[in-house]
């Protein structure tokens, strides 16, 4: 548990005084946001955030991975595990620096192709995977709150990508607003803080005549939670400089690398399908932006003012800060939700604190 508390606390800090700095490099360096033009006068062109810093992404992989490095100091956890998440992670971000660099070295709103994000998603997936098979045992079974049997085989590494690429593509939707992603995300690797913690109190190695114990192994269900921690605190650390009015954005560097970071810590947890309901925020987003495109292919009419759905709403006339903290609420009950069928599901089974 100090573990835990140790990388949250590392994180926090390390973004929470880093990010200054970053913000004033970040200036000199001339990485300021560029800003789409609307298509539609009526829509809000966010102006006034043209030229503030971008890829704040760095910043925060950078105090998560110095809090995972430090507690791994103070703690004998040794596990390939919490490195490959954090791998998947670091890649995404590398991903998504290329994708700012490319906007802000063009003076234009527009990065890298969707097609070459695809690609790389997908390398990363197939990476994830490959290493995960060599080093750990990891499960190719559908999981939902624990595994459901069905075993996908070699389709495992497709599920992989698939979670991958929407996850962190949910979060880069997601990230349109001052601090609506990053308060999002903390929320849901809070989550996964106590799900890590959790599994590791109730591990069928230690456990092994209770229903109710996960086969996740205790030093990786450790090992995750240390890592959700670092993650969680360097974002909520980042979050007091994006929060509105934003000093600095986390760019595609960002978002990108913490929508990964979810799908692989909800694949090593085998808590792959509950992400459905914990980032339902991110889903919502998302599904809104499907069903934009689809009505406007299929009837040639919008069916939302702007898309992603929190566009909408701004759009009808709700200040951004309403919109924001209004979407907080809804990421913080779909994770409420989300713990709430965990332990749920934990009791049915018998378990007791």
């Amino acid at each position: 548990m100090i573990s835990i508390l140790i990388a949250a606390a590392v994180g926090l800090f390390a973004t929470l005084l880093g990010t200054p700095v970053a913000i004033r490099a970040f200036r000199f360096l001339g990485w300021g946001q560029r800003v789409r033009e609307p298509t539609d006068p009526r829509n809000p062109p966010h102006r006034e955030k043209m030229g503030t810093p971008t890829m704040g992404g760095l910043v925060i992989l950078a105090g998560m991975i110095l809090a995972y490095a430090i507690t791994r100091m103070t703690t004998t956890v040794t596990t390939y595990t919490g490195v490959l998440v954090i791998g998947v992670a670091v890649a995404l971000g590398v991903l998504g620096f290329v994708d700012d660099y490319v906007k802000v070295h063009r003076h234009h709103s527009l990065g890298i192709g969707k097609t070459t994000k695809l690609i790389v998603q997908a390398v990363v997936a197939v990476g994830f995977t490959l290493l995960l098979s060599r080093f750990t045992s990891v499960s190719r079974e559908i999981s939902f709150i624990r595994d459901t049997g069905l075993h996908l085989g070699v389709l495992f590494t497709l599920w992989v990508f698939l979670m991958v690429a929407s996850t962190s593509n949910a979060v880069n939707l997601t990230d349109g607003l001052d601090g609506l992603a990053s308060g999002s995300v903390a929320m849901v690797m809070g989550a996964y803080v106590i799900i890590g913690f959790w599994q590791f109190r109730h591990t069928c190695q230690a456990l092994p005549d209770i229903q109710a114990c996960y086969e996740v192994s205790p030093a990786v269900s450790l090992d995750v939670a240390i890592v959700a921690a670092a993650a969680m605190g360097a974002v909520a650390g980042f979050l007091w400089w994006n929060a509105a009015p934003a000093k600095i954005f986390m760019g595609d560097t960002g978002s990108l690398a913490l929508g990964g970071l979810i799908a692989a810590t909800a694949i090593v947890t085998r808590t792959q399908l509950l992400l459905v309901i914990l980032g339902g925020l991110f889903v919502l987003e998302t599904v809104s932006v499907i069903l934009q495109v689809i009505s406007f292919r299929v009837f040639k009419r919008r069916l939302f003012r702007m898309a992603p759905i929190h566009h909408h709403f701004e759009v009808l006339g709700w200040p951004e800060f309403t919109v924001i903290v209004r979407f907080w609420i809804i990421a913080g009950l779909a994770v409420a939700f989300g713990l709430g069928l965990f332990y749920a599901e934990f009791l049915s089974r018998g378990g007791q604190l």
